[in-house]
């Protein structure tokens, strides 16, 4: 299957979806690497010496009230043997035996035999139709004769095709008391169907001696299949979906800045205002319901709240925004509502009105991306250019064109479902992105994701959130744009320890109705120490500079850069340096802490503008 789906759910808020396993479609490896629990296996390896086998004495041939007094025994057995007999037993890496009963046709409904999931005839388990096959049972024993009898009348014991339980070891008291078990079952059954007469009065007897030579396990037996029973019961009165998994991502944050003076008309250099944030301590929660139908596709729906938002407007720059905002006034909202499935084994397609965007379909290529448990900084999460055009819903494709080549597609706008004036919003209206990523792999640790995007503005704003995101002067009109941008991405693992990389990326954005353009750039380069001091830990060192305009060739009083200066042409004549460092401490395998500041020096482009410091201690609950 196309990698579309491991690719967006390693992109996506919450990491590592577990898919719940279909019970007959084999999943390919994304999901088997989402596998749900399973209970423990019904006949482990129990820990008991094998018994002191001796040699039968001669048994004289019973009544037949024996039978009668028998058959209420073996009563007593039929609902535990039958719950055993009954039930899917899931694969592991060290598999217990399953002794089952044999079936007759017009019983193999009441008496199901589990089978494995693999459906390798190699790794099925096959009928016996002699002890003899069961290399691990020792031919000297009484009860091999016993059991060698019981199997050879009535069939009722399974095995694996080479004719062993567990390779060359004794077989155990626990293990002979599950097939003693089942051959009481199959006795049962003949008796319950009124064939009396092929019960001999001889093969009741030895069961009696059997039963009484391994009552203590049968007992343990019983209490071990009560017990599974009633794990099983709970599970199924619990479990949320056969076909759904629910995943939660709770964020608790402290964050603030300094204050500093802020030149918000650069034309003199002299500021005007006071820059600051108070210290708040603020939330953001994300669930995230992943729903397979076949094993080969993925409905990812979405929910999210928070109260954590920009505070741009406070210090007069979008340069000191968070990685993890999410600002819904703690409302829940739809953040992701999307269907992923397969067309073929390396293309995959995926179409949703939520959640569909460069950001969620192409392949992240920076180890620093996550709001949980990334950079602290939005800046730091990944190339900007990939934000452009803000979109939420549309389509996407995933094409794995070979072991490391692949490339990922997507058209996504911003507000699909708006319904007017097609110049404002709608599927094909308002702000709307195209874009594509050739996604590389030209050693086993280098990555590299080469951008390209082409989005529509109506009001000049590209949509990315940071930097200079605004292509018009304030006091002009707003007007259409169209934009172009390409970029690359790059992440170089050294060594398990230490990795390098960075991006850039350019855009040029076309007026609509005006001549001229306008050109951004921006940079980073990054280091990460993944298992720094401690497994599971990451420290990351980013330097960057946040999207700027570097050319603006509108015409005059249209142009951002000197817009309080009569919108001349020109661009931006400084620049702002972002510098961050932060360290995820992995308490344990749901919880993280990660403190972290960034300095962003020459705020919004402009020297006159003191530096920017951003502090904030993250913690993360993934659950």
């Amino acid at each position: 299957m196309s990698l579309l789906i491991a690719g967006v759910l390693t992109t996506a808020s919450i990491s590592a979806l577990n898919l719940p396993e279909q019970p007959v479609t084999q999943s390919d490896k994304l999901v088997q690497q989402s596998t749900q629990e399973h209970l423990s296996q019904i006949v482990p390896t129990a820990e008991i010496t094998p018994p002191e086998f001796i040699q039968p004495d001669e048994i004289a041939n019973p009544p037949s009230v024996i039978k009668s007094k028998y058959k209420n025994i073996l009563k007593k057995s039929r609902e535990k043997i039958q719950f055993q007999s009954s039930l899917n037993l899931p694969e592991s890496e060290n598999p217990q035996p399953v002794i089952e009963v044999a079936q007759n046709p017009e019983n193999t409904k009441e008496f199901s035999s589990p089978q494995p999931i693999n459906s390798d005839s190699d790794n099925q388990m096959s009928e016996i139709t002699s002890v003899s096959q069961l290399e691990d049972v020792q031919p000297s024993d009484w009860a091999f004769a016993a059991l060698q009898s019981l199997v050879e009348r009535y069939g009722c014991i399974a095995g694996y095709p080479n004719g062993t339980y567990l390779g060359n070891r004794t077989l155990s008291r626990y293990e002979f008391a599950a097939g003693l078990n089942a051959c009481m079952e199959r006795i049962n059954e003949v008796i319950a169907n009124n064939k009396i007469n092929t019960v001999n009065n001889e093969d009741l007897v030895q069961l009696q001696r059997l039963e009484a030579e391994f009552q203590q396990e049968l007992k343990q037996l019983q209490e071990r299949l009560e017990t599974v029973q009633e794990q099983t019961s709970e599970l199924q009165t619990s479990q949320f979906s056969t076909t759904t998994r629910l995943f939660g991502q709770a964020i608790f944050s402290v964050q603030g800045t300094n204050s500093t003076d802020v030149d918000l008309f650069p034309r003199d250099g002299i500021p005007e205002r006071k820059a600051e944030t108070n210290l708040t301590f603020n939330n953001s929660v994300q669930l995230t319901l992943a729903t397979s139908f076949t094993g080969r596709d993925l409905l990812l729906t979405g929910l999210s709240a928070g109260n954590l938002g920009s505070t741009a407007s406070l210090v007069s720059t979008n340069m000191g925004r968070l990685g993890f905002e999410s600002n819904t006034d703690n409302n829940l909202v739809i953040s992701d509502l999307s269907y992923r499935f397969p067309l073929s084994n390396n293309l995959g397609v995926v179409v949703g009105t939520a959640g569909v965007n460069p950001v969620n379909t192409f392949r992240g290529i920076s180890p620093l991306e996550g709001s949980g448990d990334g950079a602290i900084s939005l800046f730091g999460q990944r190339n900007p250019i990939l934000g452009i055009g803000n979109g939420t819903g549309g389509i996407g494709f995933d094409w794995q064109i070979s072991d490391r080549i692949s490339l990922q597609g997507v058209y996504s706008a911003e507000i699909p479902s708006f319904p007017g004036n097609i110049n404002q919003a709608g599927l094909f209206g308002g702000r709307w992105t195209a874009g594509a990523q050739l996604s590389l792999a030209p050693t086993n640790d280098i990555d590299v994701g080469v951008h390209y995007l082409y989005s529509h503005s109506p009001d000049g704003l590209l949509g990315t959130g940071i930097g200079d995101n605004q292509l018009l002067s304030p006091f002009a009109d707003a007007t259409a744009f169209d934009t172009q941008a390409v970029g690359a991405s790059v992440a170089w693992r050294i060594n398990p320890n230490l990795q390098l990389g960075g991006w850039g990326g350019f855009s040029s954005s076309q007026a609509v109705n005006l001549s001229g353009s306008v050109e951004t750039t921006n940079w980073l380069v990054f280091a990460a120490f993944p298992n720094l001091l401690r497994p599971g830990n990451l420290g990351g060192v980013l330097v960057g500079q946040p999207p700027k305009i570097t050319s603006s060739t509108l015409p005059e009083g249209f142009n951002f850069p000197n817009f309080s200066d009569g919108g001349t042409a020109g661009g931006r004549s400084d620049t702002s340096i972002h510098v961050e460092l932060f360290y995820r401490a992995q308490l344990n395998d749901n919880i993280a802490l990660t403190p972290g500041v960034f300095v962003i020096f020459n705020p919004d482009h402009n020297a006159a503008n003191e530096p920017l410091i951003v502090g904030a201690l993250r913690a993360t609950f993934r659950f």
